[in-house]
């Protein structure tokens, strides 16, 4: 009575889940040797995982440490994809160095020149 768990493809699953714009992508990162499946290395496109594995990855400068929920049979849109996956990664800090980030835009004369006093300030400490 052992029921056998769906399995598919790490690349593919991992393309599907839209972590990867391109399914060879995926395999060559994966053949790299940069995706740990439950703590392990994994080097083979073609290993096999089911529901409840924890996938480590990098992916953009960033690690990423997801859950796998579901396999799905087709790349869906990116809300279809995100149902695939209990992301555990830690959440990024966002950067308030720059006018840019708080949302007002392009910085005004006076903010330039402060941020200039700033960086002119760092440089003589």
């Amino acid at each position: 009575m052992n029921a056998q768990l769906p399995k598919l493809r790490v690349d593919k699953w991992l393309w599907q889940a839209r972590f990867f714009k391109t399914r060879t992508l995926a395999a060559k990162v994966v053949t790299a040797g940069h995706v740990r499946v439950n703590g392990q290395k994994i080097s083979k496109s073609s290993h096999s995982i089911s529901p409840g594995d924890v996938l480590t990855f990098s992916q953009a400068k960033e690690i990423r440490v997801v859950r796998v929920e579901a396999l799905g049979e087709r790349r869906g849109p990116a809300p279809e994809a995100q149902q695939l996956y209990f992301d555990m990664s830690e959440p990024k800090e966002k950067i308030l160095n720059s006018p840019r980030f708080e949302g007002k835009g392009r910085p005004s004369k006076r903010d330039r020149r402060n941020l200039d006093l700033m960086k002119r300030s760092r440089l003589e400490d």
